[in-house]
């Protein structure tokens, strides 16, 4: 039978031939491709400033900056998400505070965060964990008392919403990726939404190079910049996955749904949240029974495996990392986030899986654990 992976992208021929069409025009880097993905994604941000830039991780670290956050400062995030959260921080050379995950939902726990904020906190950095949106009222309450930015890890979310409206048309600084994992891929890339020209500009000079060009072919550099720009061959992808994003994530639901009709719920593995309304499905989730278990995650992945079906860690609780444990932080720390990391795995999820890809999985899974169950 067919290896099926936990993600695969669905580029169609149209993009193929539109890539084609970049490479066949001379202009390959950052261009007129660039600019029109830009248009279409502030049209969809309803009409916010929006900038692409080569990864979400640079975009995040660019945010932290026109936000002014930088050494003594604190920036709060939660320890359950890719590693790029909480380094970008650190690049910046402010200081990362971790508040544990809100068992409910796997994102960060607002009941705990106002316990985190100190004199130096600048920054709220939270993250919608597998394209769950994190409570926005709740949180831009609690930053608009306390003063705060929010720089918005919305890597995973895109397309999702909050009451009906779309993470990226409100907020303050609100990054997504384009990551091929992603629910709209560009290969790589990913962009960041803005408040104002003002911001959008100094964004503009920090991916490359702070550059300012002016009409008569001199130039200028009023800030330190970098090398984070995207390619025209980029764009090209993501103006073609664009258009198909609220397809793609309607699937996503629909095989969501799927997955929790035909799980089997006596396995006692605890399932993601159950939300078809604000989620966009980036990630299927559930949790191993590990105290149950004769064997371990990484025995359960290979016999998944074996049977031609990829699971994929998303994501180990990064204070565990050695870069953090040699900062202080130790196991014990945030045990709802050490909990889900251990015991996560991620499902196959992406549109052109079928309803019977779905069945196999759920079957496969229950078999594999149930043999190893006690």
């Amino acid at each position: 039978m067919e290896f099926l992976p936990f993600t695969r992208p669905a580029i169609d021929e149209d993009t193929i031939a539109a890539v084609g069409e970049v490479l066949r025009s001379g202009w390959i880097t950052t261009g007129p491709r660039c600019q029109q993905l830009e248009a279409e994604l502030s049209a969809y941000c309803g009409g916010r400033p929006v900038r692409l830039v080569a990864s979400a991780t640079a975009a995040l670290e660019m945010a932290l900056q026109i936000a002014g956050i930088g050494p003594g400062d604190e920036v709060i995030t939660c320890p359950l998400s890719w590693i790029a959260t909480a380094n970008v921080v650190l690049k910046v050379g402010a200081t990362p505070v971790f508040v544990d995950a809100d068992p409910a939902t796997r994102n960060i726990d607002l009941a705990k965060l106002e316990a985190a904020i100190t004199p130096r906190t600048r920054a709220i950095l939270p993250v919608d964990l597998a394209g769950l949106p994190v409570d926005r009222e709740r949180l831009y309450d609690i930053a608009s008392r306390h003063g705060l930015r929010v720089v918005e890890d919305a890597a995973q979310s895109m397309g999702a919403n909050w009451r009906g409206e779309r993470i990226g048309s409100f907020g303050d600084l609100v990054s997504f990726s384009f990551h091929a994992n992603k629910n709209m891929t560009s290969g790589e890339g990913g962009c960041l939404v803005l408040n104002n020209a003002d911001e959008a500009r100094l964004f503009e000079k920090l991916r490359l190079q702070g550059v300012t060009r002016f009409a008569d072919g001199t130039m200028d550099v009023d800030v330190l910049g970098g090398k984070a720009n995207l390619t025209d061959i980029a764009a090209a992808i993501g103006l073609g996955q664009l258009k198909k994003l609220d397809g793609f994530n309607a699937r996503r639901r629909e095989l969501a749904q799927l997955y929790f009709e035909h799980f089997d719920r006596e396995l006692g593995c605890a399932l993601p949240p159950a939300d078809f309304e604000q989620s966009n499905w980036h990630m299927f989730q559930p949790l191993l029974p590990l105290e149950r278990m004769s064997i371990s995650r990484g025995e359960f992945i290979a016999r998944m495996k074996a049977e031609n079906i990829g699971v994929g860690v998303h994501y180990p609780a990064m204070h565990l990392f050695t870069l953090f444990r040699e900062k202080g932080y130790a196991e014990g720390d945030y045990p709802v986030a050490e909990d889900i990391g251990s015991r996560t795995v991620t499902l196959p999820l992406f549109p052109a899986m079928t309803d019977e890809d779905v069945i196999r999985v759920c079957r496969t899974f229950s078999a594999v654990l149930r043999a190893v169950l006690h």
